[in-house]
C-alpha cells in the first residue's frame, strides 16, 4: 500500500510542476510582450538624413499600419485635461517638480515638451527667466493657461504643436529641452529625429533631460502588481494572463499593446544621445519606480 501511496504522490507533484511551468509561461510571453513595445513594429518608419530630406525604408502597406497608433494617441489625448501623474494633489505635485529642478540643475531657458495641463511647468517658471510650455492637446493647453494665469507666470508661453513642428516656432537656443512623460509615446526614430532637431536649439552647456521614460526591464513587473504593497501570487498570474489577452487583442487590432505607450531601453536611447554628439546618464525615477530619465549633454 506504502508504494501506490508513493506513486500516487509523485504523479500529483508532477502535474502541479507542469500546472507551475504553464504558468511561468505565460507570465513570461506576457512580460516580454509588454517589454518588447513596438521593437519590431514602428522603428524606422523613415530614415532620415541629415541634409533634411527622408528615404522610405519601408512597404506603403507597412507604413499605414505602422503610423497608425499616432492617431490613438491623439484621439486618446484629444479632450483630456490632466497630466499621467500619480497624485494631482499640490503637495505630490510640487515633490514631483523639486526632483525634476534637481536633475534640470540651473539654465534661464527652458522648454517643456508635451508639458500637458502645465502641472510642472508652473513650478518650473519662478526659477526661470523665460519658461516655454508645447502640447499638441488644446484642451491641455487651455488648463495650463488657467494654472498660468493664477499662478501670474508671467515669464511664460504656451505654444501649440508637436514633435516635428514645434521647431518651426522657436526663435532663439535654450537652455535647457525637457519632456516627462512624453517620450513613449514616440518611437525610436521620432526621439532620434526630436534629439537632433533640439540639438540646433540648444545652448553650448545646454541638456536635453527626458523625465520618465518607461523602462522595459521593470514596467512589466510593475504591470502585474509585482511592486504592489498588497499584492498576492493569485493577483499577479491573473494580471499576467490578462496582459497576455490585451497583447493579442492590440496586435490583432492593429493598435497600440498598451496606452500607456511604448517602454524604451536606456542602452538604445544612450546610443541615439551619442550619434547626435552626445554623452547620457540614467537615474532612476523617484516618484515612479518602474521609469528613468535620461540626462542627455555635450561631453
Amino acid at each position: 500500500m506504502g508504494k501506490i501511496t508513493e506513486r500516487t504522490d509523485n504523479s500529483k507533484l508532477a502535474d502541479f510542476r507542469v500546472h507551475n511551468r504553464g504558468i511561468e509561461k505565460a507570465i513570461l510571453g506576457g512580460m516580454r510582450g509588454m517589454a518588447m513595445g513596438h521593437e519590431k513594429k514602428v522603428s524606422g518608419i523613415y530614415e532620415k538624413n541629415r541634409s533634411g530630406g527622408y528615404e522610405q525604408n519601408i512597404s506603403e502597406g507597412y507604413e499605414k499600419n505602422v503610423l497608425r497608433p499616432k492617431n490613438v494617441w491623439e484621439e486618446f489625448f484629444a479632450d483630456k485635461r490632466s497630466g499621467g501623474h500619480r497624485s494631482s494633489a499640490e503637495e505630490f505635485l510640487s515633490m514631483e517638480a523639486r526632483e525634476k529642478l534637481f536633475h534640470l540643475n540651473g539654465g534661464k531657458t527652458i522648454l517643456d515638451f508635451g508639458c500637458g495641463a502645465g502641472e510642472l511647468l508652473v513650478y518650473y517658471a519662478p526659477e526661470y527667466e523665460k519658461t516655454i510650455g508645447v502640447d499638441f492637446s488644446p484642451s491641455m493647453l487651455e488648463e495650463a493657461g488657467k494654472r498660468i494665469r493664477e499662478r501670474n507666470c508671467k515669464n511664460t508661453i504656451l505654444i501649440l504643436a508637436d514633435d516635428k513642428t514645434v521647431w518651426d516656432r522657436l526663435d532663439s537656443p535654450l537652455d535647457r529641452i525637457t519632456a516627462a512623460g512624453v517620450f513613449q509615446y514616440l518611437t525610436y526614430q521620432e526621439i532620434d529625429d526630436f534629439i537632433f532637431n533640439a540639438s540646433t536649439y540648444l545652448n553650448k552647456d545646454g541638456k536635453i533631460v527626458l523625465f520618465d521614460m518607461l523602462d522595459p526591464r521593470l514596467y512589466p513587473l510593475w504591470k502585474i502588481g509585482l511592486f504592489s504593497q498588497d499584492n498576492s501570487c493569485k493577483k499577479i498570474i491573473s494580471k499576467a494572463i490578462c496582459g497576455v489577452r490585451n497583447t493579442i487583442s492590440s496586435s490583432l487590432k492593429r493598435r497600440p499593446r498598451d496606452i500607456l505607450g511604448y517602454s524604451h531601453y536606456p542602452g538604445k536611447i544612450k546610443k541615439i544621445a551619442n550619434k547626435n554628439g552626445f554623452e547620457m546618464i540614467c537615474v532612476q525615477s523617484m516618484y515612479y519606480e518602474y521609469k528613468y530619465h535620461a540626462i542627455i549633454f555635450r561631453s
